[in-house]
């Protein structure tokens, strides 16, 4: 079995030592109710790793974008889609 690991988005990006460092974040509530991001787990990888991984989701997101769940904003090209509004 495969373990799985939610996380909300991704925080810090570092390069240190050769190794690109992705801190993955949830959003945990506080008592003010506003929530605040805390690390959860961090990936750590060899730059061809990331680099890989770059074009893997840049793959994913030009299939999302077909598939009509993001769209394009030609003003701002190279830029990640928004998603769709339904």
């Amino acid at each position: 079995m495969v373990s799985e690991i939610f996380a909300d988005g991704v925080g810090r990006v570092d390069f240190v030592s050769g190794v690109v460092r992705i801190e993955l974040v949830s959003l945990e509530p506080t008592e003010s109710g506003q929530g605040k991001m805390e690390v959860r787990q961090r990936i750590a990888m060899p730059v061809d790793g990331f680099l890989h991984s770059l074009n893997t989701m840049g793959d994913l997101v030009n299939k999302l974008v077909e598939a009509g769940v993001l769209k394009r904003n030609e003003q701002t090209a190279g830029a990640v889609p928004a998603p769709v509004k339904k």
